[in-house]
């Protein structure tokens, strides 16, 4: 079996010097590769060809036989690593907290420990007739949500 050690290393000597970022890799048991990659401003299938030829360069199939696939993190998929979330700030997304809560909002700020994400909602003030939305700002750790993701909206 191909290790998964030795394709993040193939995959980490391609990406350097450029501004892409690994997001994912994952090899079966039964040697299928698949790698994700990403990048600020989208991925471009010429890269992806590029780094499949440069891992089969690296890999031989002679020794082991492996089915390889190549792509971009899915938009609309949950986030997999923090530059992913580095990525998407200011952006809208959803997140499923680990308590089963929904919540939609801006993604405000990014550290290696949370998140935080601003939401609005309704709230009655005090001497107000009409409840009024308001803006909050929810803090979240990585380890209490189920998952982040890019909202896409078409408004």
């Amino acid at each position: 079996m191909i290790e998964k050690s030795k394709v993040c290393h193939l995959v980490e000597e391609w990406l350097e010097g450029k501004d892409y970022f690994l997001v994912d890799v994952t090899v079966s048991t039964d040697n299928k590769i698949a790698v994700e990659i990403d990048h600020a401003e989208g991925v471009w299938i010429e890269d992806c060809v590029e780094l499949s030829r440069y891992i089969e360069s690296k890999l031989d199939r002679e020794v082991e036989d492996y089915e390889l696939e190549v792509g971009s993190a899915g938009i609309g998929q949950p986030f997999k690593v923090l530059q992913q979330y580095k990525n998407h700030i200011g952006c809208e997304v959803e997140v499923l907290a680990a308590d089963g809560k929904k919540y939609i909002g801006l993604l405000k700020e990014v550290n290696e420990e949370n998140f935080v994400l601003t939401v609005a909602k309704k709230v009655k003030l005090e001497g107000e007739k009409r409840p009024k939305m308001v803006e909050e700002d929810l803090t979240f750790a990585y380890n209490e949500i189920k998952y982040t993701k890019y909202l896409i909206n078409f408004k």
